[in-house]
């Protein structure tokens, strides 16, 4: 969603402004996301919480209910992209687009993965009638069988030929992969890949490659998402620019964090390799905002999603977009955030005139549950970030106490 703002400006932009962060939360919904992160600085009560609802819904317990007015309303849009709309009009409002993540996991069939194919194709088609969806996302494991990707992944490195089987199976990734790519670029619909594991990634940057030479010759269509709290995203996101370049393409670049360092250590001990990840959260940010600044270097030919929770890289694009003279409103920036989190950094951009976009996710209560987990376990371990939110929300209650 392009906003009417040309200015070039970094702005004075405060990530402590409350009023405008939670413009959209009533007083009741306030004390709920207060009560909610409360619980949540407590990763013994996380713990405690995950394994119980993991045993309710195994036994089929009637849980639904509970988690649709708990953590599931702080998170996702709804059941479906139907149930999404109210969250996406709310937030269109106030200059925030939406990014809707059908976030099941897990599935292992051709027919599920066929039913992802298909949602993620009614994502599409929602955002090429809607302003205020401005993206469409999926993951390559929601198309594909794990053990495929590592073994494509393990080919690639090792340079060794798949098997046969393996090589039936890749080919029907590719179908489901270039059908997503396809319709997003025939309705012009920016397609967001996520990166996942380092041993599957291989896989899924070979699939992206493939799809760019096909639809980012015009305009960045699709974009690949690069960790950079991994050791080689910085390497990688240069790479792939050096491809770009000469084939003549756009790229698309989603820049995060990352999601899977605890599960990414162990096996790199387990399996007695070196570890992936960045020695510490100096390496990361300082990678991070390396590869922010190359995008802004480059950036007639890089389409960039700046997609994090940290309020100095999120103030850097601004600075580095003021310094190129780009306009807060260029359609190559934008910021992202999880729906539910950093409405302080989202709501604060978006009042500045930067095209900003929540992260959606939605789908049936348990099969989301999954998803849910992660962002709560996440949440827990990473330093300052649920006190963060919890501050935040607490700051905002007083303040609209102290105006009564």
């Amino acid at each position: 969603m392009t906003k009417n703002n040309t200015e070039i400006s970094p702005k004075n932009i405060s990530f402590q402004d409350t009023q405008v962060a939670f413009t959209t939360k009533s007083d009741k919904e306030l004390a709920q996301t207060h009560q909610l992160f409360w619980l949540m600085n407590y990763p013994v009560l996380v713990n405690w919480g995950t394994a119980f609802t993991k045993l309710a819904l195994n036994l089929q317990l009637p849980i639904s209910g509970l988690l649709k007015r708990t953590i599931f309303k702080q998170f996702c849009g709804g059941e479906s992209i139907q149930d999404c709309e109210k969250v996406i009009r709310q937030m269109t409002q106030f200059g925030v687009g939406t990014i809707l993540d059908y976030s099941v996991e897990g599935e292992k069939t051709d027919a599920a993965f066929d039913a992802t194919v298909r949602e993620t194709i009614a994502t599409i088609q929602k955002s090429a009638h809607d302003e205020g969806v401005p993206f469409s996302v999926f993951k390559v494991t929601g198309l594909a069988p794990f053990e495929v990707l590592e073994n494509v992944s393990n080919s690639i490195r090792e340079k060794t030929d798949l098997s046969e089987n393996d090589q039936i199976a890749f080919a029907k990734v590719r179908v489901r992969v270039h059908e997503i790519c396809r319709i997003a670029y025939e309705n012009d619909v920016r397609i967001l890949i996520d990166a996942e594991e380092t041993w599957i990634q291989e896989a899924i940057d070979k699939l992206v490659k493939e799809m760019m030479l096909k639809f980012n010759r015009e305009n960045p269509i699709v974009f690949n998402t690069f960790q950079l709290y991994t050791q080689k995203a910085l390497a990688s996101l240069k790479e792939f620019y050096v491809f770009c370049t000469e084939n003549q393409l756009y790229l698309g670049a989603k820049l995060v964090r990352g999601a899977y360092m605890e599960k990414e250590r162990e096996r790199a001990k387990k399996l007695n390799y070196p570890d992936p990840i960045q020695p510490d959260k100096t390496h990361s940010d300082h990678d991070f905002n390396q590869a922010l600044e190359f995008c802004a270097e480059y950036w007639e030919k890089i389409a960039v999603c700046c997609a994090s929770h940290n309020e100095k890289s999120n103030l850097l694009l601004t600075k580095l977009m003021a310094q190129y003279d780009i306009p807060n409103n260029h359609s190559h920036f934008w910021f992202a955030q999880l729906y539910g989190m950093s409405d302080n950094i989202s709501y604060n951009l978006a009042q500045a005139g930067y095209n900003v976009a929540k992260y959606l996710p939605y789908g049936p209560v348990k099969v989301v549950m999954p998803y849910l987990f992660r962002r709560a376990s996440e949440n827990t371990s990473i330093a300052g970030q649920t006190s963060r939110e919890f501050r935040l929300v607490r700051q905002e209650m007083q303040r609209r106490k102290e105006q009564r």
